[in-house]
């Protein structure tokens, strides 16, 4: 089986008998290549996980692949304030849930980005004025951008993290990549 590399890898040092959390990354694709380099430990996947001794075990030397769940969408509309509504195309819907965390980028608007933000709710209104699910409301304090909205290329996307708990110490490294053919 082959593997194409997607984004960039990241990696960081974990303890024996202690959970350590990677930084927040974009998920894009479906599948998370890890390897634990100098000792063994338990992996969790997800918006602010804590790995446990029950998780997924990942043997010292050893790579495993983890399935991902992607979503992303175009963003149509910000209105900014203490927390930010996004609105995405009508036709679509906002591809994420409540307590998803999710990252904007807006080119032209480096201003409006933001980086591994909760989704506080989705706007699921009918009627004249509804929205019909293109909006939703992110835990990021907006209030401070006076420029208008207007980047033709601006997309939100799911964020996640990696978490290991050690049995020995050693190092997780994670690259996302794209599986193409059976060996």
């Amino acid at each position: 089986m082959a593997h194409r590399p997607v984004g960039a890898g990241s990696s960081f040092t974990f303890t024996a008998g202690a959970a350590t959390t990677s930084s927040a990354f974009s998920v894009q694709s479906s599948v998370l290549r890890v390897v634990a380099v100098g000792g063994a430990a338990h992996v969790a996947i997800g918006v602010n996980p804590t790995a446990t001794n029950t998780d997924y075990y990942v043997p010292a030397g050893d790579t495993v692949t983890l399935g991902l769940t992607k979503a992303s969408n175009r963003v149509v509309g910000i209105t900014t304030g203490t927390t930010t509504i996004v609105t995405v195309p009508e036709g679509t819907q906002v591809p994420f849930g409540v307590g998803d965390y999710v990252t904007l980028t807006a080119s032209g608007q480096s201003y409006y980005n933001f980086t591994n933000q909760q989704v506080l709710s989705v706007d699921t209104s009918a009627g004249v004025n509804g929205y019909y699910q293109t909006r939703m409301t992110v835990n990021y304090n907006s209030s401070g951008i006076v420029t208008a909205f207007s980047s033709a290329d601006a997309s939100v996307i799911i964020s996640n993290k990696i978490s290991a708990y050690g049995v020995g110490s050693g190092t997780i490294y994670f690259q996302q990549v794209q599986i193409t053919g059976q060996a």
